[in-house]
């Protein structure tokens, strides 16, 4: 069933390409799904497999209530609301990685907030 392999590796991992392999099934094969690779399942006899799911703790981030309390860098952007001259902004990846960046806007006079997707 299964031949030669290319390189050694754990049985996580497929022998021929590197792929991780699904776990074990009904089937008598672990089959790779990038290489079409197959392993007995009888190698597999014995190992077993923990996992385990970890969350981020959520940070409880507290508003600005002062003009003071909002810093940050400043860009030239007049604010739509109270027409002030410089906004504070922060950049966030929310889209894909090929995507552009994007921006929040927070007027530190009036609080208005701007997002731009660029």
């Amino acid at each position: 069933m299964s031949k030669k392999a290319a390189f050694t590796s754990d049985l996580d991992f497929c022998p021929e390409c590197g792929s991780i392999l699904p776990l074990p099934g009904l089937e008598d094969v672990v089959t790779c799904r990038n290489c079409q690779y197959q392993i007995d399942v009888a190698e597999f006899d014995g190992v077993e497999i923990h996992s385990k799911v970890t969350f981020n703790k959520r940070e409880n981030k507290s508003v600005p209530q002062t003009e003071e309390e909002y810093t940050g860098p400043t860009a030239d952007r007049k604010c739509a609301k109270c027409g002030n001259e410089g906004m504070i902004f922060t950049t966030r990846q929310t889209r894909s990685a090929d995507e552009g960046q994007t921006v929040f806007y927070t007027c530190p006079v009036c609080r208005a907030q701007e997002t731009e997707y660029s």
